[in-house]
């Protein structure tokens, strides 16, 4: 019988998982997390996932006069852009 050291779980199901393991003395594996191919596309791929959730939150939370400096100073931004690549 092979009885894991650590801590019980206080959770009533996770802690009827442990002795039932601990009882019949199998475990099952964890699956390996998923490897990326690359770190980089695997950073983007979060970052774009962020970011979609991002900024729909941002929607709700902002406020009508906020929404609109935001909007201004993107504005601002493109036209001092087009200015600035033009001279």
């Amino acid at each position: 019988m092979a009885i894991r050291k650590g801590k019980r779980p206080t959770d009533p199901n996770q802690l009827a998982k442990w002795v039932v393991e601990n009882s019949t003395g199998s475990t099952e594996a964890a699956p390996a997390p998923p490897v990326p191919e690359s770190l980089s596309a695997y950073m983007a791929a979060m970052g774009r996932k962020g970011g979609q959730i991002g900024g729909k939150r941002r929607l709700v939370t902002m406020t009508p006069k906020k929404r609109k400096e935001a909007a201004k100073k993107a504005a601002q931004a493109r036209w001092d852009k087009r200015t600035n690549g033009q001279s």
